[in-house]
């Protein structure tokens, strides 16, 4: 007699176990997928904390710098111009007592009333730099460096007139006495040679300068007088 069982008890079981099996391996796969994605968000968060630190902190301190850096350098730039127009200033102080001296000198003159106009304009023309003496035309000739130029007569064109100062100027019968201070002996002699040029003047003899120190200033120069005679 055939029978049939129509339970399929044990092919239930053996199915039971399949599907947990295949449950338990998507299982699996799963927690792959989430570990990768950790490590990505891992390194997202890396990146923006390096982001926020260059930001927040490095590209500040680098702007900051920057800027001080620009500041030092516009600073030393000034200091150096200022070097720059401080460098000469102890020579232009002496320039301007020196034509303090001189001015102070041409005034005195004026005062006294001593001497004729003409002849304190002739001064003033001879001390000042880009003036000639009044001369005549065969004097021009000779303090030319033409043909009939005289090596004895000629002066140095562009020479400065404020290495020299007249401390006295005394005329009486027609003659003169100038006495003064010069930086060098030679600024004496072009002295002198404007003189003996100019109509105004003849016999015009520079006597030796002696070398004297200035107490006030510590500076050494030169004491001089010129003789000669005035011409009216």
């Amino acid at each position: 007699m055939i029978r049939i069982n129509l339970l399929p008890q044990k092919k239930g079981k053996r199915g039971g176990r399949a599907t947990v099996a295949a449950v338990s391996r998507r299982g699996g796969g799963g927690g792959d997928g989430n570990g990768q994605t950790q490590f990505l968000m891992g390194c997202g968060a890396l990146l923006v904390a390096a982001a926020l630190v260059f930001f927040l902190v490095h590209k500040p301190m680098a702007d900051e710098r920057k800027r001080l850096e620009d500041i030092t350098d516009r600073k030393n730039a000034e200091n150096n111009a200022a070097k720059a127009k401080l460098k000469d200033y102890e020579n232009l102080k002496k320039v301007v007592e020196s034509a303090k001296e001189r001015s102070t000198s041409i005034e005195k003159l004026v005062k006294a009333k001593a001497v004729p106009a003409n002849l304190l304009q002739e001064l003033g023309d001879i001390l000042t730099q880009g003036r000639a003496p009044t001369m005549t035309n065969e004097m021009r000739d000779k303090v030319s460096d033409g043909p009939k130029g005289d090596p004895n007569k000629r002066y140095q064109a562009d020479w400065d007139p404020k290495h020299v100062w007249i401390t006295s100027f005394i005329e009486k019968g027609g003659e003169f006495t100038l006495k003064g201070g010069a930086q060098s002996d030679p600024d004496v002699t072009q002295l002198a040679k404007r003189l003996q040029a100019s109509v105004y003047f003849m016999d015009v003899a520079p006597k030796g300068g002696a070398q004297t120190l200035d107490r006030d200033t510590g500076l050494q120069y030169y004491d001089f007088t010129i003789t000669g005679k005035v011409v009216y």
